[in-house]
């Protein structure tokens, strides 16, 4: 027997009602976990370097030298170039919309001259903040990206974005490179001070540089400083015995979201929940691209579509 499409619903209908023929099973896409978003969407690391000191332009892990007194670290970095791994810290917070993906990249020392002078300090972490839209795929679509740069942050966003200009101006499109199969998005970090911006492609200034891909296993130190093959390992900032666990421990903190750091200026490299840009309003504090991410993006971008503001995680507001 045929039944025509709609006499065929009715009859469907029935069926289940009736309890003689099982439900169809709906089929959602897992969600990725921390890790696997983050490598995902982890940027291809372009970092200048000085020839005339490049140990102190490698990305590392605070911990480098074995232990969390960042009061040491701007001694024990020649001791301990061999340890020098690339790293890059990140954490996920997530809305109903959007995915909020931090990723901080450390330096023992922030050095504008070698040895040291009043304007280099102890320890450094500059980074960027990725906003990835959920659009119903596993990984969501990267829609923008803002970075850290000696107290200013920068708005960058990729080709297709809708994100147009509002509180801030958009500064630059945000290139995409492909690696380990998928388009990562690209930023490019200054030596000696290490501000991060977006790579405009080309060259490195001075022509030596560093070119950090994420890995998922584990991070290389470089060869040398124009090393264009170098990987970094991701840490959870909120990873068991970490950054956010540390929060209230001194050191490597001198104070919320400071490191401790007695080297040329004190105590002055910050966490994401110190970053802090100092012109952007009263209304956006230290620490909001991390604490309140949905908030910032929707005063810095217009045309943002539907963008909410309730936190579905968000660790650094627990």
């Amino acid at each position: 027997m045929k039944l025509r499409r709609s006499a065929r619903a009715v009859f469907l209908t029935v069926l289940l009602s009736a309890g003689l023929l099982a439900a169809p099973t709906q089929v959602y896409a897992a969600e990725p976990s921390d890790a696997d978003l983050a490598y995902r969407w982890a940027p291809v690391h372009y970092q200048d370097t000085s020839s005339a000191y490049y140990t102190a332009d490698y990305l590392a892990r605070v911990d480098y030298d074995g232990d969390w007194n960042t009061l040491n670290n701007w001694e024990n970095l020649d001791a301990n170039a061999a340890r020098l791994t690339g790293t890059a810290y990140y954490s996920v917070v997530e809305t109903e919309t959007h995915w909020y993906i931090t990723y901080a990249f450390y330096h023992a020392r922030d050095w504008k001259d070698y040895p040291l002078n009043l304007f280099s300090h102890e320890n450094d972490m500059e980074g960027v903040l990725e906003v990835v839209g959920k659009d119903g795929g596993t990984y969501g679509t990267l829609q923008a990206a803002v970075t850290l740069a000696h107290d200013n942050y920068y708005q960058y966003v990729p080709a297709g974005s809708p994100f147009k200009n509002n509180r801030e101006n958009i500064d630059g499109a945000l290139l995409m490179e492909d690696h380990d199969g998928a388009q990562h998005p690209t930023v490019f970090q200054e030596d000696r001070g290490h501000g991060v911006y977006n790579w405009s492609g080309g060259a490195f200034p001075g022509g030596d540089g560093i070119v950090y891909r994420p890995s998922r296993t584990a991070g290389t130190v470089p060869t040398g400083g124009n090393d264009r093959a170098a990987s970094y390992q991701l840490v959870d900032i909120f990873g068991s015995g970490g950054l956010w666990d540390r929060r209230d421990a001194k050191p490597p903190y001198a104070s919320w979201g400071a490191f401790a750091g007695d080297n040329g200026k004190d105590n002055a490299a910050h966490t994401p929940w110190g970053w802090d840009d100092t012109n952007d309003g009263s209304d956006l504090q230290a620490g909001s691209i991390a604490t309140d991410p949905a908030y910032l993006i929707a005063q810095y971008f217009a045309n943002t579509g539907p963008l909410s503001r309730t936190y579905l995680r968000n660790a650094y507001r627990s």
